[in-house]
């Protein structure tokens, strides 16, 4: 499959350029970026060609590879599955819901592939955890604390301008809302409240009847980073296994669900349609800490 890369930040840099490097089903056929010496840089690094066009870019691949903000990646996938290019963005696949409900409703027409690239549900201990969690069932509640320190010289996605705009909800709590989607089933009402330092807390009441709690910041206290869940219930308290951090080969494993779907194969469980059920949490958590009150979530749509 032919791919082409839009964005040439770190996370270009970390996982998207040495994944579609190094997969033996990939044709990496060019970069583009919004900046074109980087563009040129991260090319020639790789040995392919940088694009000074998007729409070039689109027309030579069969698949787009996205590692842009959200609201830089969001018309640039429609355009894309408009097109007939199969998806393999980042997350949250977009801001608003009804920019996310066209690329679902772009891909739907056309049967393309999708996946979202949810680092750590694609690896497999994580989701072997979740589809023996999710069959276990009875569980009454849910935790999830997401707290990183980004905004510090050796971290390089403290440069992320978005990610200082929307801070921990937008960048960690999609991976939190990853967790405990696939077990608890869909958000029906939000509620939360946001503190010092980018802390924002909310209480999920999903369709179960289940109450997730979710802490996230990306502006933590050194001290006080964490990740840490848990799930609890009538078959006790359960934690996910420990996991190695490899990106490259979760997108590998990404990039190899996108093929097989493009290939006759199942959609990934994580593809725009989940994308887009995140997204719809996230929204409605913004408006429940903007609004200080509770914000239901319509679960057909």
């Amino acid at each position: 499959m032919r791919f082409g890369l839009f964005g040439t930040g770190p996370w270009a840099h970390l996982a998207h350029a040495p994944a579609l490097a190094a997969h033996p089903d990939v044709e990496f056929v060019g970069v583009w970026g919004r900046n074109p010496d980087k563009a040129a840089a991260l090319a020639a690094e790789h040995g392919i060609r940088p694009y000074a066009d998007q729409a070039d870019l689109i027309a030579d691949v069969d698949a787009v590879a996205v590692a842009l903000p959200p609201d830089v990646q969001a018309p640039l996938a429609l355009r894309a599955a408009r097109e007939g290019r199969h998806l393999l963005l980042d997350k949250p696949v977009a801001f608003t819901n009804a920019e996310a409900a066209e690329i679902v409703a772009a891909v739907a027409e056309r049967d393309l592939a999708s996946v979202v690239f949810f680092t750590r549900r694609l690896m497999p201990q994580l989701a072997e955890f979740l589809t023996e969690a999710a069959a276990t069932g009875g569980w009454t509640e849910a935790r999830v604390d997401h707290l990183g320190s980004i905004f510090t010289a050796d971290n390089p996605f403290g440069a992320s301008a978005w990610r200082k705009e929307s801070g921990g909800l937008w960048d960690v709590g999609p991976h939190a809302l990853a967790l405990v989607l696939p077990v608890l089933g869909p958000v029906t009402e939000v509620t939360g409240m946001a503190g010092p330092r980018d802390m924002t807390h909310l209480l999920l009441r999903h369709a179960s009847g289940t109450i997730s709690n979710l802490t996230l910041s990306v502006d933590a206290p050194p001290a006080a980073e964490r990740e840490d869940a848990l799930l609890a219930g009538e078959a006790g308290v359960r934690t996910p296994p420990d996991q190695p951090w490899s990106p490259v080969d979760a997108l590998g494993r990404a990039i190899d669900q996108l093929i097989a779907k493009a290939g006759g194969g199942p959609a990934s469980e994580l593809d725009v349609r989940f994308g887009a059920e995140v997204t719809a949490v996230l929204v409605a958590a913004q408006e429940a800490i903007t609004s200080g009150r509770t914000v239901a979530i319509d679960t057909a749509r």
